[in-house]
């Protein structure tokens, strides 16, 4: 019995050891893997982060081909669920006809329709970025 317990007083120091080193850190890696993620901001007060954000997520004005590549593609492409494929005049202008011409496709892509969320995935889209996009897609 005496030898059971040495074996396993081994295998528990061990992984003792092999716990503390793997859970050793830095300060520094410690104070990264604990930051917030985020921070709030008032309006009339500075806040320091909003420029970082604002600048990786303003890259450059969005063209017709970067959001459909984006965001419309992967549904639009194959036609997945009855979505209007991508250069389908036929099939888009039918859908226009029933919905009111162009505007009431937008109004249809910014509440979304059948399994299309708002704004296809596209939350950061603008209207006329949206209209582009159908633009570009429906050759309407």
């Amino acid at each position: 019995m005496n030898l059971i317990k040495k074996m396993l007083a081994a295998n528990v120091a061990v992984l003792a050891l092999w716990a503390v080193s793997a859970q050793a850190a830095t300060n520094d890696e410690i104070a990264e893997r604990i930051k917030p993620v985020g921070e709030v901001c008032i309006q009339g007060e500075e806040c320091k982060g909003v420029a970082a954000v604002a600048a990786s997520a303003g890259g450059g004005a969005k063209t017709p081909d970067d959001i459909i590549a984006a965001h419309c593609g992967a549904c639009h492409t194959a036609g997945v669920l009855g979505a209007p494929k991508i250069g389908d005049t036929a099939a888009w202008k039918e859908r226009a006809d029933h919905q009111g011409g162009l505007d009431g496709i937008l109004a249809k892509a910014i509440s979304g329709i059948n399994a299309m969320p708002p704004r296809g995935t596209c939350a950061d889209c603008s209207d006329e970025d949206l209209l582009g996009a159908i633009k570009k897609m429906s050759g309407l």
